[in-house]
């Protein structure tokens, strides 16, 4: 037999997977010698065998990695034979490169909830057990390559016990950077607000009705017993939370699906290693405490990924709420002492322990939409995976994201990695946590962007930052093009194609507020072809306050009629407000033009009497959607469209006399609420079929915040697959801003590639 020799180099989620040892055993079976090493540009491998066994060997890396691992590049090259009478593994070394992509949290194995879980094991009832397969990993990380002395477990050194698995290849927990065991690592301590230490975890107070603030993976959560009505009613008061849906987290699938419907689909989902919270559709209203989802007829329900919060679930207790500890929208809180200062008043105990938290992390959000996984809050369990893009950009690219519900994005290669939510950076905590998360990425990846991409609308915290910046080019992206151009990149579409957008606020090229939008082209060059008749919209409070803009409606479709109608159906808004509000649009002061679908949606919610003030983001269309009738009956209303010159204009006078005809006719709110919802799909319909006629194109990318209304969503996808139309829509990001800096990067790829000053006639900046 010849020996030949061949150098194996393997990119992507390959450390803190179990990748080397995996190596190690597959050499073993195959009778390769050599090693194999883990470096900052992934991991290397030496193999010395024949030409037909190491390709062979080659071949079964690729086909059946571990289970966590991601491949992303992969390459092999021949090499001088040196001998080798073994199969080793290497210690980690440093190089100049670094390639290798870092994972997320990952769920708990089920092989170590058995030991936790087993009196007669070591790690019983140990609240930190992990392997290989499992685990904390971007939130303990501080940089590559991934060993245990680049990661906040630094502060636990490893005990005998642990640290002969550690060096076992054929262990599980074989170079498992987080391992660790009652003896030499963390622990909790559970006290109260003056410092008082109690044994166990606290199972005693939340059976009785108090809230515990635990300290978990990503940071804090509050904690109480999901079915005390008083201790959910208690932490609403104290958090001034009054209306916003509480997150549930269920002992396991069993119990979940005593609460919720839940299909195959949704169950793979809540199990899945990322072990997001999933939207689900309760089984009854009444069965827990009304104050968990004021008004809305789904729970977010996730199942314990740490073996800390199964342990919580001892004494009987079954569903707890779980929601992110913070305070007035700053950032989740990651530190004992910040937990202290500022959860007191709010939480009754503190369960703490001594493992930092390096990346702070919340709850990833998702749903099950027409058997398909949407992600809508993208963080725990899914940060920092990367997302391909569709072409590689000539140079590192940085976007910055929106104003609300923030993420950045960050490129290398083809790849291009997004932020964990980072919220809304208007608040100064959130935005204080985007400037030091940028050069922790930067850090990560070895990367240093040499263009920044932001959102146009002049007062965003992050555009103000990317525009003070310096040596850099810069380039301003259009908030509702960011949004189909996120869609285009996460499906991989270079292609022409048509956009739809329905959103709640952007800042348009025409100084207009943005929001219910059609495009045609591709994201470079993009042209608006119709959009949501403009509305004047008085104030931001109007975004507070639904029963304005209908108000606004109201009174600009019918005149002083309209008032007649709001003095009727709007007894929310007190009549001194509507005169004052009928002043401001007679003088247009302090108004700014608006084609906002979610102000559309605000408007018919008010005026339907569902939601006339919103304490959250969405919450009038949710409630709305909510009540809807899904029957499909009493047809559509009528609407406007106007193609007499470009950009078309969609008008909503029909909407409102038939929503105003169904008040006076006494018809039932849901049926008018799923009228409405239906009128919007037959819009929408209507353009892009006029936009097919005139461009030829048969693609259509759907995005923005409104599509996450499930039966908006479905019913446009329905309609639109039988007028023939080729679908896109989001899998891997969010539809809402969460997704906006993925699209700007593509779209600043796309200039940057053309060589050209700027795209669709916008302000650019060298």
């Amino acid at each position: 037999m010849t020996v030949v020799a061949r150098e194996i180099r393997i990119e992507g989620v390959v450390q803190g997977v179990g990748f080397r040892p995996f190596i190690f055993r597959l050499a073993h079976e195959y009778g390769i010698k050599g090693w194999v090493l883990n470096s900052s540009e992934g991991v290397t491998i030496w193999a010395e065998a024949s030409e037909e066994t190491i390709a062979a060997f080659y071949r079964s890396i690729l086909e059946r990695p571990p289970k966590l691992a991601m491949i992303v590049n992969h390459r092999m090259r021949p090499g001088e034979p040196q001998g080798f009478d073994r199969f080793f593994i290497k210690h980690s070394e440093k190089s100049d490169r670094k390639d290798v992509i870092i994972s997320p949290d990952v769920s708990t194995c089920e092989e170590c909830y058995r030991e936790v879980m087993d009196p007669a094991d070591r790690r019983y009832r140990y609240p930190f057990t992990n392997c290989t397969n499992c685990g904390p990993r971007f939130t303990i990380i501080m940089d590559v390559p991934y060993d245990r002395e680049k990661t906040t477990m630094k502060d636990f050194p490893m005990c005998p016990a642990c640290a002969q698995e550690f060096e076992d290849p054929m262990y599980r927990r074989f170079h498992a950077q987080p391992n660790c065991c009652p003896e030499c690592g963390p622990h909790t301590f559970l006290q109260d607000p003056e410092g008082n230490v109690y044994p166990g975890l606290g199972w005693e107070f939340l059976k009785a009705g108090k809230i515990v603030a635990v300290k978990g993976l990503g940071g804090f959560h509050l904690v109480c017993d999901a079915t005390n009505r008083e201790a959910v009613a208690a932490l609403r008061r104290r958090k001034i939370r009054e209306y916003k849906p509480f997150a549930v987290m269920c002992r396991d699938l069993q119990v979940a699906e005593k609460y919720c419907r839940i299909s195959p689909e949704e169950a793979r989902l809540l199990e899945s290693p990322a072990h997001p919270i999933v939207i689900l559709e309760r089984r009854r209203l009444d069965d827990l405490p009304p104050e968990i989802a004021p008004g809305i007829a789904t729970l977010g329900v996730m199942l314990p990924y740490t073996p800390l919060h199964h342990l919580l679930f001892d004494k009987g207790l079954e569903i707890l709420i779980m929601t992110s500890a913070n305070i007035s929208d700053d950032p989740l809180i990651i530190d004992n002492d910040e937990a202290l200062q500022k959860l007191r008043g709010i939480a009754d105990y503190f369960l703490m322990h001594n493992r930092r938290i390096y990346n702070r992390c919340d709850d990833s959000v998702a749903a099950v939409v027409g058997g398909e996984v949407q992600i809508y809050r993208r963080a725990r369990g899914y940060v920092p995976l990367p997302v391909d893009l569709p072409v590689e950009p000539a140079a590192p690219i940085l976007g910055c994201g929106g104003e609300l519900k923030n993420t950045f994005c960050m490129t290398k290669g083809k790849s291009a990695y997004l932020s964990q939510h980072l919220g809304d950076i208007n608040h100064y905590g959130n935005y204080q946590q985007f400037l030091y998360t940028i050069p922790r990425f930067e850090k990560m990846l070895d990367v240093r962007p040499e263009v920044v991409a932001y959102d146009l609308h002049p007062q965003y915290m992050a555009t103000r930052w990317a525009q003070g910046l310096q040596g850099v080019r810069k380039v301003g992206v259009q908030h509702h093009h960011a949004h189909m151009a996120s869609c285009l990149a996460e499906n991989l579409v270079t292609a022409p194609a048509l956009g739809v957008v329905c959103d709640g606020t952007g800042y348009g090229l025409d100084g207009a507020i943005w929001g219910f939008e059609f495009f045609a082209g591709t994201p470079g060059h993009l042209e608006r072809m119709a959009h949501l008749d403009y509305l004047p919209l008085p104030g931001e409070i109007t975004i507070k306050r639904p029963a304005r803009m209908s108000l606004v409606y109201l009174y600009e479709l019918f005149g002083d009629r309209g008032l007649d109608y709001a003095r009727r159906y709007l007894p929310a808004l007190p009549l001194e407000e509507q005169r004052l509000l009928v002043r401001q649009l007679e003088n247009r002061f302090n108004t700014v033009p608006t084609s906002s679908c979610g102000r559309l949606f605000d408007a018919v919610s008010a005026l339907l009497g569902i939601c006339t003030r919103v304490q959250y983001e969405g919450q009038a269309a949710i409630e709305m959607e909510t009540l809807a009738s899904r029957d499909g009956s009493g047809g559509v209303y009528d609407f406007e469209f106007q193609t007499g010159v470009k950009p078309y204009k969609l008008g909503v006078r029909g909407i409102f006399e038939g929503i105003l005809a169904d008040l006076e006719q006494g018809v039932p709110v849901s049926e008018s609420a799923g009228r409405f919802h239906r009128t919007l799909v037959e819009m929408i319909v209507m353009v892009v079929k006029r936009m097919r006629e005139e461009t030829g194109l048969n693609l259509v990318a759907l995005s923005g915040g409104v599509f996450q209304n499930k039966l908006l969503f479905l019913l446009l996808c329905r309609r639109l697959a039988e007028e023939g139309f080729q679908v896109l829509y989001h899998k891997k990001v969010p539809t809402n801003d969460g997704g906006l800096s993925l699209g700007q990067v593509y779209i600043a790829s796309e200039v940057i590639r053309e060589d050209v000053s700027c795209y669709s006639g916008q302000d650019c900046e060298n």
